[in-house]
């Protein structure tokens, strides 16, 4: 579980195939401060710490990357150098200052239009046509790991679009500074919409 509060910008050091792709990833994580086994969302990706260590670079750990995680997540995004948000795992008592996150992707957005707004940027995304009725204006929804709140929705004939702003503090601590047009990212949706969703699906069934 985790809040989409952005504690790190992790970089893929090598890729190795070996049935699953072993990702070793370069970050400020003390290793003696990270369990095995444990969790860490990776640009919003739930992945499970397999090895850790630190060498002349830094401090690193690894995780295994199955087929069906990088078929779903944004592409590009699993190549050396790759910047990614990193997050650990939520404890009991930590403040909750972001919005429930599983670290299970939804689907993949695409960046359709960037303009700044004062200091910050307005940033446009469109969505899965599956997503669409899963975000609503002021909602909550993750992009590459970040909580962000939805400020508008528009469904039109190319799509749902939704807008979002990256603040400077946002931009400084993330991956999102410098975004453009094009960009594909990866999308969580707010966990209540998906139990409303299957309580809808079970109770039209019935």
């Amino acid at each position: 579980m985790f809040t989409g509060i952005i504690t790190d910008i992790g970089t893929i050091r090598s890729i190795e195939q070996r049935g699953d792709m072993r990702v070793v990833i370069g970050c400020s994580f003390e290793p003696g401060d990270i369990a095995m086994g444990a969790s860490i969302a990776c640009s919003g990706v739930c992945l499970t710490v397999v090895d850790k260590g630190t060498d002349d670079r830094g401090h690193w750990f690894a995780v295994d990357v199955s087929g069906e995680t990088v078929s779903r997540t944004a592409q590009g995004q699993w190549s050396e150098a790759r910047r990614l948000n990193l997050e650990r795992a939520l404890k009991v008592g930590d403040e909750l200052g972001g919005h429930i996150v599983t670290g299970h992707i939804d689907g993949v957005g695409e960046v359709v239009g960037v303009e700044p707004q004062g200091d910050s940027w307005k940033v446009s995304i469109r969505v899965p046509s599956d997503l669409a009725a899963h975000v609503a204006g002021k909602g909550s929804i993750a992009v590459d790991g970040v909580s962000l709140t939805v400020n508008t929705v528009e469904d039109g004939p190319d799509g749902t679009v939704l807008t979002l702003n990256i603040i400077p503090h946002t931009a400084e601590m993330t991956t999102l500074a410098g975004i453009e047009p094009g960009r594909a990212v990866n999308l969580e949706i707010d966990i209540l919409s998906r139990y409303l969703a299957r309580f809808d699906q079970v109770k039209n069934a019935a």
